[in-house]
């Protein structure tokens, strides 16, 4: 399935102000809990609650082929880090890229990725009874 993209600027602005903070050598994570997040869990086809996905990458970093390269690094280790761990979901989450992102690969902002996740408490823990 598709992530839903946040392309609202204010939700943008409402994530960097209010958010939870997570600042990292190639990335930063800006988390905030979707108040929309019931009603899109019952216009949802399978009845669940989903995570909404911005990116945000300045021109900072470099040209065009640069910052199209760093969404796609964040996006594929994104996709990583949602098949391998349980992630809360109904939350708002902005990543942005910080310019030490050219050159990485999808495993070195895996790794940050994962450990800004935990340490922002986005994570699930199973216990098994």
């Amino acid at each position: 399935m598709k992530d839903i993209a946040i392309k609202e600027h204010h939700l943008y602005n409402k994530v960097f102000t209010r958010g939870e903070r997570f600042v990292g050598r190639y990335i930063s994570v800006h988390i905030l809990p979707d108040f929309t997040a019931k009603k899109r869990m019952l216009a949802h086809p399978q009845k669940i609650y989903t995570n909404r996905i911005g990116l945000s990458v300045t021109k900072k970093l470099g040209g065009a082929v640069q910052r199209n390269r760093a969404k796609r690094v964040i996006r594929a280790a994104f996709r990583m880090l949602k098949d391998s761990e349980n992630l809360k979901s109904g939350k708002l989450i902005v990543i942005s890229a910080r310019p030490t992102i050219v050159g990485k690969s999808s495993i070195d902002v895996f790794s940050e990725l994962s450990y800004a996740m935990k340490k922002l408490g986005m994570t699930q823990s199973h216990t098994e009874v």
